[in-house]
Order: structure tokens, then sequence, then C-alpha cells
């Protein structure tokens, strides 16, 4: 693969958000190039991606998705990643995670790869991590509903499957093109990242929507992620004294992290994962509040943020589904212990100006999930292969 390294990059303490870097090729070819690249380019080698593709494992968030739209995510990714599906789709009246795992079963007797497959409210998950202490991912002793939930559990698995990154696919991609391509983008990053402690972030080259004239329109943005970005770029800017929009990837569901800052995080539940992701890492790697982690701060933090060549097909959940979003998004940063008040007076005039809130409201405190790096892996991994009643791990 052949990128354009980072032409800026804004750093807040520790860490380095590099702006968003156009690939070139999505396959550069293995032979020596006589031809040879500007400076400003950087060729991965096709074994380098191979390499850190074997020490990734993909969580795959599900619920009540279309399995034809399911089966092609999965052909997507590569060979050699991990896949942990965490499923929190309906038992009742249709067992819809059966049908989910009898999936995953016949496509592994074909192409006869390494996989998780759970639901989320496993009572014996929920179980494991009661017995480790870690309520705050539970609710009447099974794991909340919501999809930070559900990442935080994949993210424990890949650990306890001694995998060193950890990347997400939404289950509702069209096109399994795309999905190899964020994973060729996430296995590339890493490769290019100069800290133990990266994340790489898709930025959509197009969202494709259909007009009303039943015409195909690209643009270039979603609708809640232009909102999303332009206040965590303007929480940036009131920090700095200096305006930027060098953030453009608040709300990308598709994403990577290396295991060693996957478990120093602190993690907010529901849609607000995605940017309280990078609010969390400002607050707590950015020289705004002191902290004391030496090593990251002696080794920085870097985030990627990578446009693909494929535009992002994926299917639509309604106006209702992009409200939550929106409200739990701004939430997220209202919230935020580094907010400036004249931001939260910004956020709070969009909310109400459009609806979100009444006048007399603020938005909802989300639910914060502490980081996961205390829990005694092996131990986890005994407790849940004694307890669970739904989790498979498939071989070749």
């Amino acid at each position: 693969m052949k990128l354009e390294i980072p032409r800026y990059t804004e750093r807040f303490g520790a860490v380095n958000l590099n702006s968003v870097q156009k690939v070139y090729e999505l396959d550069s070819g293995a032979k020596q190039e006589i031809y040879q690249p500007p400076q400003t380019i950087r060729k991965v080698e096709t074994e380098e991606v191979e390499n850190m593709e074997s020490k990734l494992a993909i969580v795959i968030p599900i619920r009540n998705e279309k399995l034809k739209i399911f089966e092609g995510v999965l052909s997507g990714i590569p060979h050699d990643c991990f896949n942990i599906i965490i499923s929190n789709s309906d038992r009742y009246p249709v067992d819809r995670f059966r049908t989910e795992y009898n999936a995953v079963n016949q496509y592994n007797r074909f192409v006869g790869r390494d996989s998780i497959i759970i639901h989320q409210q496993d009572p014996g998950l929920g179980e494991a991590l009661k017995e480790l202490e870690y309520n705050e991912l539970l609710e009447n002793g099974v794991v909340r509903n919501g999809k930070a939930e559900s990442m935080i559990v994949g993210m424990l698995l890949a650990k306890m499957t001694n995998r060193e990154y950890v990347g997400f696919i939404d289950a509702d991609n069209y096109v399994p093109g795309a999905v190899n391509e964020y994973v060729k983008i996430f296995a590339s990053s890493f490769v290019m990242a100069n800290t133990p402690y990266s994340m790489s972030r898709i930025s959509w080259v197009y969202k494709p929507k259909i007009s009303e004239g039943g015409e195909l329109y690209f643009p270039k943005t979603g609708r809640i992620s232009e909102h999303t970005n332009n206040y965590l770029n303007l929480l940036m800017s009131y920090q700095t004294g200096f305006e930027t929009d060098i953030c453009r990837t608040g709300n990308s569901g598709e994403h990577a992290m290396s295991m060693k800052l996957a478990e120093l995080l602190t993690y907010s539940s529901g849609f607000a994962i995605e940017p309280y992701e990078i609010m969390n890492i400002l607050e707590e790697f950015g020289g705004i509040i002191t902290k004391d982690i030496t090593d990251v701060l002696d080794k920085g933090v870097e985030i990627f943020q990578i446009e693909t060549r494929n535009p992002h097909f994926h299917a639509e959940k309604g106006d209702m589904h992009l409200r939550e979003m929106l409200l739990c998004s701004l939430s997220s940063i209202y919230h935020s212990e580094i907010c400036p008040k004249s931001l939260k007076g910004k956020i709070l005039v969009e909310l109400r100006n459009n609806a979100y809130l009444n006048s007399n409201e603020e938005p909802p405190k989300m639910h914060k999930i502490p980081p996961f790096g205390f829990i005694d892996i092996h131990k986890f991994e005994k407790l849940l292969r004694e307890k669970s009643s739904t989790m498979t791990q498939f071989s070749p």
C-alpha cells in the first residue's frame, strides 16, 4: 500500500493528531521498484502489512443485521486477522444469535480461520466480569446493552487471545472490498507508528446516499460526523488559541488501536464511544490536566486519520438513530472536564434550537466505563470458558 505521509500534525501534550492522509495505491506491488516515490509517500510493503494483520483482532459488533451483509463483512477481513463477533441480537421469538452462529460456523468450514463468537448478554460472561470486579460493564448481572459495551468485550477477548492490536468494523457494511481496505489501512498505520500507543481512524472518502430523484449522491461527510468534528475542533481551538479543522473522524466506527493504548482508556457508553475515545486521549495525555502516566508521556500517543479509496455504503438506521448518535456524541464533549464553558454554551444552543433538548435541559451524562488494564486476563479466560454458554472459538 502507498500512503501519503501526514501533511500536518496538531500536538497536545503527548498527543500527536495527524491530518487526514490519502491512499495512493491499495496494492503497491511486491517487486523492487526502479521508480523511487517522493519522500511525501510511504510505501508499506506487503510483508509488513501481512505481519501486522497476524497481530490484529477485528471486532464485529452485530445486532439484528441482515445475514447477507454480515457474511460479506466476514469475507472482506484478511485471513490472518482474528475475527471476534460480539452479538447482541434477539434470542426470542427467533434466536437470531443462533442464525449468526450457524453462518459463522458454515463460513469457517470453507475458509478455516481463527475466530470467536459470543452473545453480549451471556450470563456466564456477566458472572466472569462480576468475579473480576469489572461491574461498570454490567447491569442486572449481564453486560449492559450498547455498542460501547460490545466493543469492550471484544477488546477483552482480543487481549485474551494475545493480539497486540484491535480494530472495529461495523456489521452493516455493504461492500466487502471496503472492509478489506479498512483493515489494510489499520495494518499500514501501525507499521508507520512511532509509538506503541497508537490509533488508526478511517475517514471515508464518500458516504453515498440515494437522492429523492433516485440518483446516487456522494457527500463527503455524514450528517452526524459534521457536527461532532466541528465541536471536537472547536475544543482543540479553544485550548490552543489557534483555529483548527484537523479532526475529521469523530464518529468513525471503523477504527483500531494498539492494545497498550486500548487498555488505558476510559470509555463512554453507547454511541458516544468513538468521539469520547479522542476526548479521553486528550484528557489523559493532552497536557491540559496533569497526569502521571510516565511511559505514555515519554513515548507519546499517535492518532492516524486515513481517507479510503472505497466509498462507505452502510445500512440506513433512520432519523431516531441519528438523533441518538448526535446527542450521545455532543454529550461526551459537553461533560468532559476539559470542555470550556463557552463551548458548553454553543453545544446547548445547537441542541436546544434543533429540539434535541428542552430549554431547561442539559445533555444526559453518559455512563463511563473505566480502563480494563487491571483485569487478570488469564483468570478472565478461565472463568469465561467455565461459565459461558454462548462462546465458541473456531480454529482452522
